[in-house]
Formats: C-alpha cells, structure tokens, sequence
C-alpha cells in the first residue's frame, strides 16, 4: 500500500458497497498488503466476518481510537447519527472518506472533525469490480492522501479524480445513476422486440446480451463510442435508419441530456437539506 506501510481502516456500513470493499481488502492483504481492518455493521454477513477475521479484521468493537482511514458507507440519512460513533475513529491525522451520495464536504468535517476529507461516487457495477468510481478531495489532503484513497478504492473498479466538489452533482447523474438509464436501455429494446414478433423472454435475452456485450467491447477495444457505432452502421442499412429516429431533434441525445440535467439538480437539492 503506497504511502503507508500498513494503514489502520474502519469501515463504518458494510452494505453492497462497503461489503465490496471490504472484499476488496481481505483479497489485498491475502496478496502481501498490510492492512488494519476494523468494520462496523450490525447485520455483517456471517460469512464474511469469518473471512475477515481470518486476516486479523476486527467486527463491531465496543472501543476503538483514530484511525488512518476511516471510510463511511452507511446512507445519507442515517448519517447524523452514525457521526456521533463514527468520531471516536477520528484523529489530527485521519482521512475521512465518504461513499454517501449528496453529503458535502463541509457537513463530513463538521460532524467528524476532520479535515482531510474525500466524497466518492461508486456506481452499481461495483459489486461486481466493474464500476467506477470518481472522487474530490478536500484542499487539506496531500498527494499521498489521494493515492492511498485510490488505491482503497480500487476492488470497486475504475477510480476518477474530479476537479471539484460541485461537478460531483454532474458525476452522481452520469456514472452513479447512469446504469440505470442502461438497465432500462434494455427494458425498453426488448420490449420493442417483442411487439415486433418475439416472444418476452428471448427479447430480453437478446436485449440484455446485446447492451452487455457493447459495454464490454468499448472497454476491451478503447474505442470511441462513435467510432464504433460508424463501424456498425452501414449506409442505407437496417442500424442507419433505426439511428435516423434516434438521433432526430426529439430523439435520444436531447432526452438524455434532460434527464441528466433533472438528476443533476436533485442531487444539487439533497446536498442542500
């Protein structure tokens, strides 16, 4: 682990994405990583406490000083009240990094005490090691700070530095609700398979494989999106005029862009509250 020797972590909420990371880190310290690992849940998984505890985790303790890192994964509403026992993991020299969508920087100081804060925008891909997740540091955290972050959030997949606490409103439309507008991508193109004739569930198996299988390839070649769909679209065939619709003045780029633009200001109002 770069930048310290062996970090001390507690992980506070171990739900989908904290149960990823933590995953993630038992994997790394199987590997040859030093890492102190202190996770507080009530509902742990069974199973995963037993792995934990296999590298020296440590589950639910009654006490517990600062920490190196300590990472919140709990939902932004019962964020108030994990502060008041998150605290106690807390130093002069703790990072705080946050996966809760829509709690500022500022609210994670004041309620913590600390200054070298990090918010992080997993996506729900990270389940699965196939996300990405994009993240902001506070003017307080060093280069060494951002390093270590990335590298704890790299069992989650793709890791992003953004220049700016208030592009992550941009970033929670896009990459974190962005799937989605994916899973529904394929909803939709099966269910207009099915009214041209198939039936329901070799539509959605087409759909699904199809949406998968285009994801996978951006990412296998590094193409452009444009420069595949060129690839796949020949002049007066069947792709070119289903694009015609889709690219009309009503078609899919001014909607995309509203409904990004809709989640982008929610997320700008929940910050708010």
């Amino acid at each position: 682990m770069s930048g310290l020797e062996a970090p001390s972590i507690a992980l506070v909420g171990a739900g989908a994405m904290g149960g990823a990371l933590v995953r993630g880190w038992i994997e790394a310290v199987r590997k040859g990583g030093g890492l102190s690992l202190t996770v507080v849940e009530p509902n742990f998984d069974a199973a995963l406490e037993s792995e934990l505890e296999t590298v020296g985790g440590v589950v639910n303790p009654s006490g517990g000083g600062p920490v190196d890192v300590l990472v919140l994964a709990v939902k932004p509403q019962a964020f108030v009240a994990v502060a008041a026992e998150a605290k106690r993991f807390v130093g002069e020299n703790t990072r705080i990094l946050s996966v809760m969508a829509g709690v500022p920087m500022e609210a994670l100081a004041r309620e913590l005490g600390g200054q070298r804060v990090i918010r992080a925008m997993p996506n729900m891909p990270a389940k699965i090691g196939r996300g990405v997740t994009a993240y902001v540091a506070s003017p307080a955290c060093t280069a060494q700070d951002r390093e270590l972050v990335e590298q704890l959030l790299e069992p989650l997949g793709t890791v992003e530095p953004i220049a700016a606490e208030r592009l992550m409103d941009v970033v929670t439309a896009v990459s974190g609700s962005g799937p989605a507008y994916v899973f529904l991508l394929a909803e939709v193109l099966a269910a207009a398979a099915e009214t041209e004739g198939l039936d329901r569930e070799t539509a959605m198996r087409l759909a699904s494989a199809t949406v998968a299988g285009a994801g996978a390839l951006m990412l296998e070649t590094g193409e452009a999106p444009g420069a595949l769909r060129k690839q796949v679209t020949s002049p007066g065939g069947t792709t070119e005029a289903a694009l015609d619709v889709l690219g009309a003045g009503d078609g899919l780029g001014p909607l995309l862009r509203k409904a990004v633009s809709a989640a982008a200001q929610r997320s700008r109002d929940l910050g708010k509250r």
